[in-house]
């Protein structure tokens, strides 16, 4: 198990999730199985979303940035991914994130 950070722009809420540290279950949490992913500082995480979240159709869905990323619709999620290959434990920490992240 992993410890990731899932951004919920519904809610407004930023919060630590325990997953398994695969790419399943990061689909899982976000909802699609088209996920792309960000790169959010130089410690390896990344931000990870719904790869076509502007072109469903979704009624009511909230949005969010962080820094100067692209706004995202959905769920997002952090994750260190530093080798491209295996999901780790994000490295940032909560009180961090809610700092760079806003609700749209």
């Amino acid at each position: 198990m992993i410890q990731v950070l899932l951004i919920n722009p519904n809610t407004k809420t930023v919060s630590y999730v325990d997953i398994a540290d695969t790419k399943e279950a990061l689909q899982e949490l976000i909802g699609f199985t088209s996920i792309d992913s960000d790169e959010i500082d130089d410690n390896g995480d990344r931000l990870f979303f719904d790869e076509d979240c502007f072109i469903r159709q979704q009624a009511n869905i909230g949005r969010f940035k962080i820094d100067s990323l692209a706004p995202v619709a959905g769920i997002g999620v952090i994750v260190n991914n530093k080798d491209g290959k295996t999901y780790q434990s994000a490295a940032v920490d909560l009180e961090a994130l809610v700092k760079r992240v806003s609700f749209l």
